[in-house]
């Protein structure tokens, strides 16, 4: 039989498959994958692969975004389970309806949404490209922004533009305590704090450094640093660790004594299901042609601006 590793890669080389992984899956997953990263990596190399089959071991929206730009692939998701707190609390028909309240504005959207939500979206956003994004809209043009009010929050002070805020929240990011992390810092004075900007604000103001999952692994990368405290879901530290070996990396803690700041949806994913998937090529993602293709209008202005492309802005929304 083999290891339940080699017989993926059999799996894997029978289907031509491509397998991607985000930060926050279990080491082992991540050890697997073709390639680890955030969510606009897994959606490039999801689009720019030529393997017909690609599995997505995330959560469903990153497979979705995926099965969006390329809908002709055939697009795995191990567990379809594996949802996502900003896409439960930013259902369509609310958001709909928040959006018909603004005609003119700009509706820019977090990636971590349903593909119905995108389709009512000018232009999405990850944490990676989303500092790009809202420096392209013109400054005469309101912005909205959802589903995650702490990285709007984030960006509209950093930007100096008000914003209209849809006010959901990452049920990971949200339970850092901003009072352990102060002393923590008091244990740790040489240790920098990298944050992700969906932790609250009480949390940010204590990082040196803000940003995407790819841009704090870059940090400790870079920074000669031999202690960090890391503010974001756990399963980043398995890439971080395989880059610092030398340095301490402690997660920033959560409220109370629970390991609850860990993403039950990601953790959801095992590679028993990866290879059952690559087995039965099931469950396949699935989106309607038609809130595919709007959907992709506003995925595609996200790459266009991220590869620095022009891009034309919708006058209004027509709804």
């Amino acid at each position: 039989m083999g290891s339940i590793e080699s017989r993926i890669e059999t799996l894997k080389k029978k289907h031509n498959a491509l397998i991607l992984a985000h930060f926050y899956e279990d080491g082992d997953i991540q050890d697997i994958a073709d390639h680890i990263g955030d969510s606009l990596f897994l959606a490039q190399q999801g689009q720019q692969s030529e393997a017909p089959v690609v599995l997505l071991a995330g959560v469903v929206f990153m497979a979705e975004s995926v099965k969006i730009l390329s809908p002709n692939k055939t697009v795995l998701a191990p567990d379809m389970n594996a949802g996502c707190s900003l896409v439960q609390h930013s259902p369509y028909e609310k958001y709909l309806e928040w959006r018909k309240q603004h005609p003119n504005g700009i509706a820019v959207t977090y990636i971590n949404s349903s593909a119905e939500v995108k389709s009512i979206s000018d232009v999405i956003c990850t944490s990676s490209n989303a500092e790009k994004i809202i420096a392209s809209i013109p400054e005469d043009r309101p912005i909205l922004f959802g589903p995650d009010k702490n990285l709007g929050r984030y960006l509209a002070k950093k930007f100096g533009r008000e914003m209209v805020l849809w006010q959901g929240a990452c049920e990971v990011h949200v339970l850092f305590s901003a009072r352990k992390l102060y002393e923590l810092k008091l244990e740790h004075p040489d240790a920098p704090v990298i944050a992700h900007p969906e932790c609250d604000e009480a949390v940010l103001q204590y990082a040196d450094v803000i940003g995407s999952t790819s841009r704090l692994l870059q940090e400790v990368k870079d920074n000669p640093a031999k202690t960090f405290i890391v503010a974001t879901e756990h399963g980043i530290l398995h890439q971080m660790q395989k880059a610092r070996p030398d340095a301490t990396l402690i997660q920033a803690p959560a409220e109370g004594s629970c390991a609850c700041n860990n993403c039950p949806y990601m953790k959801l994913n095992t590679l028993e299901k990866i290879e059952k998937a690559l087995e039965s090529l099931e469950p396949s993602v699935s989106v309607p042609d038609d809130i595919r293709a709007k959907a992709q209008v506003s995925l595609d202005r996200m790459m266009d601006i991220t590869a620095g492309r022009p891009v034309t802005w919708p006058d209004r929304f027509e709804g």
